[in-house]
C-alpha cells in the first residue's frame, strides 16, 4: 500500500514558451515530450463540445521532472454510489459551467485534489479522450492533459475526495513486470482488465488506457538521449 509519502504534501493556460530555468521547467526532456504528442492537433484552448446527454470532464498527467521522471497518482476516497471509489487515478474531474476549457477543468481539478498548481506548469499536449465502456456508469468523456512541473513540486491529499497522492516513476511503470491482468466482479460476473500494478495498488479502467495511451508514444530513446 502506499505510505506516508503518499498522504503529504482553474487559472490560465499553461503555455510552453521559452527556458524557465529558476523552476525547473527547462528540462529537455519536456520539449521531447511535448514533440512526441504534438501528432494531437486539437487547440486545448477550443471550448469542449457540449452534449445535453453526455457530461464532460478533464484530468491531468503530471510530469514532474528530476533525476527520474514521474507522474502523479491519486487514490480515491471510499464513498457509496461513487462508482470510482477507492480506485487509483489521475487527478481530475468534471468539467463546472465556471471553466471556459477542459484545460481549466484540468487545471482546477488538480490544485482542488492535491494542491499542485498547474497554472504556471508546462501544458505538453493532449491525449485522447475516453469514455467509459460500462452502461452501468455515467455517459463521460474525459479529456486527458499533460503537464510538466519541477522537480520539487509538492503534492498532498487536499480534498477529502482523495484518501492518498503519489509520484511513481515512469520507468517503473515501463517495466514489463509492472503489468498484467485483474479480476473484476461486474454485475453479469467476473472479468479480467488488463492493468498496472504499483505498490500493493491496481490501476485499471479508464486511468489504464489513459496511461498506456501515454506510454505509447513515450519516446524512450530520445528521452535518454537528452536527460
Amino acid at each position: 500500500m502506499w505510505g506516508p509519502e503518499a498522504r503529504c504534501g482553474a487559472g490560465r493556460r499553461a503555455t510552453l514558451t521559452g527556458p524557465r530555468g529558476s523552476d525547473g521547467l527547462d528540462d529537455p526532456r519536456f520539449w521531447v515530450l511535448r514533440e512526441a504528442l504534438a501528432s494531437y492537433v486539437s487547440d486545448p484552448d477550443d471550448p469542449p463540445v457540449r452534449r445535453k446527454d453526455t457530461l464532460q470532464a478533464a484530468v491531468s498527467l503530471v510530469v514532474r521532472g528530476g533525476r527520474e521522471l514521474e507522474i502523479l497518482f491519486i487514490k480515491r476516497s471510499r464513498h457509496p454510489g461513487d462508482p470510482w471509489s477507492g480506485h487509483v487515478a489521475l487527478p481530475g474531474g468534471r468539467r463546472e459551467d465556471s471553466d471556459p476549457t477542459l484545460v481549466s477543468t484540468a487545471i482546477r481539478e488538480t490544485r482542488e485534489e492535491t494542491g499542485v498548481d498547474l497554472s504556471s506548469a508546462l501544458h505538453l499536449g493532449q491525449l485522447v479522450d475516453v469514455r467509459p465502456s460500462s452502461p452501468q456508469l455515467p455517459r463521460l468523456t474525459i479529456q486527458p492533459h499533460v503537464f510538466g512541473v519541477g522537480a520539487d513540486t509538492p503534492a498532498r491529499v487536499a480534498s477529502p475526495e482523495v484518501d492518498a497522492v503519489h509520484w511513481v516513476a515512469l520507468d517503473e511503470l515501463r517495466r514489463p513486470e509492472t503489468e498484467g491482468t485483474v479480476e473484476i466482479s461486474l454485475p453479469g460476473g467476473s472479468r479480467a482488465f488488463p492493468c498496472f500494478r504499483l505498490k500493493g495498488e491496481v490501476v485499471w479502467g479508464l486511468t489504464y488506457r489513459i496511461v498506456s495511451d501515454f506510454l505509447d508514444r513515450y519516446p524512450e530513446a530520445e528521452l535518454r538521449g537528452s536527460g
